[in-house]
């Protein structure tokens, strides 16, 4: 089964395929957005946040490839790429473009299920150091760390997967400043600058959600020459 509320974006010209894989993943508890082409994706993607994409690469127009080069330039969601090549510079040249994973067609969908949730899995562990609190205090907001949620009151917070990863990574060091290489090291990325261009959008959408002032972050603090640091109460 899937994690509860995860919202997938399914993206294949194939209008068929595209029924078949958003009709079989909601059946497993996903949330599902379908898109047509790689236009059609880019206007989901400015107007919603996702925690996975799953991606076909032979597309008219913008192919997939090029896609994910694209989002990798702002984003860190998941991206599973799905193709009929399967030569081996086909699978390079989706990961060189930032593709967490790969899998050729035709492919049986419980294996699809399986290789999404475990990319979803892919989550920092959280220490059971005893120095280390249960429970964040940011203001208005409590993290709750072993459950890794966010409350404001008795509300969850909704966080993107990339957020949570985030939140549970700078738990692991309040007070102390992580470096945007070591965040993209610890969100399982490959390295380069793309990657912590892309991980300071992250940090300013999760600003967006935490902060009073997100231009004057009290608890999610830029560190100048270090990276960035959680400063709870």
């Amino acid at each position: 089964m899937s994690e509860p509320d995860v919202h997938l974006l399914i993206v294949d010209d194939d209008e068929r395929i595209r029924g078949l894989l958003q009709k079989f993943l909601m059946r497993h508890g996903f949330m599902v957005s379908a898109a047509r082409d790689a236009a059609h994706a880019r206007r989901l993607l400015a107007g919603l946040e996702f925690d996975m994409i799953v991606l076909d690469v032979m597309m008219p127009g913008e192919d997939g490839v090029s896609l994910t080069r694209g989002i990798r330039e702002t984003s860190l969601t998941p991206i599973l790429l799905l193709t009929a090549k399967a030569e081996t510079e086909d699978r390079i040249a989706g990961l060189e473009a930032g593709a967490d994973d790969y899998l050729a067609k035709p492919f049986e969908p419980k294996e699809l299920l399986l290789r999404i949730n475990a990319i979803l899995r892919r989550m920092p562990e959280t220490p059971a150091e005893e120095s280390v609190p249960k429970l964040l205090t940011l203001g208005d907001f409590r993290y709750d760390i072993e459950r890794g949620e966010m409350w404001r009151g008795d509300d969850l917070v909704r966080l993107t997967a990339t957020e949570s990863q985030l939140m549970r990574i700078f738990s692991r060091m309040p007070g102390e400043a992580i470096s945007r290489a070591k965040l993209v090291e610890d969100l399982g990325r490959d390295k380069g600058q793309a990657q912590e261009r892309a991980v300071d959008v992250q940090i300013t959408r999760l600003r967006r959600k935490l902060e009073n002032d997100p231009k004057q972050p009290r608890y999610l603090q830029t560190v100048r020459g270090a990276g960035y640091m959680l400063a709870p109460d």
